[in-house]
């Protein structure tokens, strides 16, 4: 009975691992192809704009346009999110193993099946919070998640962020996980 359990438990998790991956991965296949048939990213219509918060003009810099320097950047987030992906896969692969290896201790076993169950909702979180961060008016965002903090990488014009656009994130974050702005750090790429 205990194998069972055992056995439902890590399918559950490696299932939910999945489908966050399977999410994200159409999440960014639908916007990649919205942008390729000319549907405009700055589209305000949907729901999930908050029209109050618009983007102000001086955060225009920071929507993807394909014919300035930011296409570059476009490539650099689809990697950030590939490596981040591969790497949280990688991990509950290997945590997978350590729990199904012979003579492993129960202790060992639910260490391993908590730290899956971890990096599956922090793939879920980190995907809800890179959509809200975009719902605000950016163009594209990557977050990580650590048990150290929340780093934000967002694309920023040459001469920096604007306060408004480091406070819309800091709200973001702040209010969507238990996390303080003092634990949170914001990269820009230019």
């Amino acid at each position: 009975m205990k194998t069972f359990k055992r056995n439902a438990v890590i399918i559950t998790v490696l299932l939910f691992v999945c489908v966050a991956a399977y999410l994200n991965w159409s999440y960014n296949n639908n916007s990649d192809t919205e942008t390729a048939a000319g549907a405009s990213p700055l589209d305000t219509s949907s729901s999930a704009v908050d029209n109050d918060a618009a983007p102000s003009a001086s955060d225009a810099s920071l929507f993807y346009n394909p014919s300035d320097s930011t296409a570059v950047n476009k490539e650099y987030f689809d990697s950030a999110r590939l490596n981040r992906q591969q790497a949280a896969d990688a991990a509950a692969a290997t945590l997978t193993s350590v729990s199904k290896t012979d003579g492993a201790s129960k202790e060992m076993v639910d260490a391993a099946l908590e730290e899956i169950s971890q990096i599956a909702s922090n793939s879920i979180k980190e995907a809800q919070l890179e959509d809200l961060i975009k719902a605000k008016g950016f163009a594209d965002c990557v977050v990580y998640i650590s048990d150290d903090g929340i780093n934000v990488t967002v694309p920023a014009p040459q001469d920096g962020l604007p306060a408004s656009s480091v406070a819309k994130i800091t709200d973001i974050v702040t209010s969507e996980t238990d996390y303080k702005a003092a634990d949170m750090k914001i990269i820009e790429v230019k």
